[in-house]
């Protein structure tokens, strides 16, 4: 649809705290140390298989450094998340990004979440249930303040909407 009525889809206005870089990364070794670890533990004391281990070991090492050296700072350059009186809109995802709008009328609950590594990085996630079949948006990266004051706006406005949120 083109001409005057036409609705254009636009980036978020917000971007996630930047603390979230930090977590992200975090998120990246542990996964990356992980698998390392353990091939090198088993390297070490299985020594006819001493090669075949370490070599992935160190592969897996690579790939995983060099991915947290470089993704963190690229989706936090892509996420991005905007609520308005009418809708709840996030944008994530890197190679493949993925656009999610919930109108204030089909919310159905809001959740605020903080993991360990989130609380030591002061952080929290806010989850958006909805009647979707696509399941719940989550903002993550999100300031653990800005997060539960977030939920409550968002719990005022779904209050306040008309309709049944099925």
């Amino acid at each position: 649809m083109r001409g005057e009525n036409a609705v254009r889809l636009r980036p978020p206005e917000n971007r996630l705290n930047e603390r979230v870089v930090g977590w992200w990364r975090t998120q990246c070794l542990l996964t990356t140390a992980v698998p390392v670890a353990v091939l090198a533990v088993l390297g070490a004391l299985i020594e006819p298989a001493r090669a075949w281990l370490w070599g992935p070991a160190a592969a897996v090492a690579v790939i995983g450094l060099t991915g947290t050296a470089f993704l963190p700072a690229w989706w936090y350059r892509v996420h991005r998340w905007e609520v308005t009186g009418e809708a709840v809109y996030v944008r994530t995802g890197a190679l493949w990004q993925e656009w999610r709008i919930a109108p204030m009328s089909r919310i159905q609950t809001v959740d605020t979440v903080r993991g360990p590594l989130e609380q030591a990085f002061r952080l929290a996630t806010v989850t958006v249930t909805t009647a979707s079949s696509k399941g719940a948006i989550r903002i993550e990266g999100l300031d653990h303040e800005l997060a539960a004051d977030l939920a409550e706006r968002l719990t005022r406005i779904t209050q306040a909407t008309p309709g049944d949120a099925t």
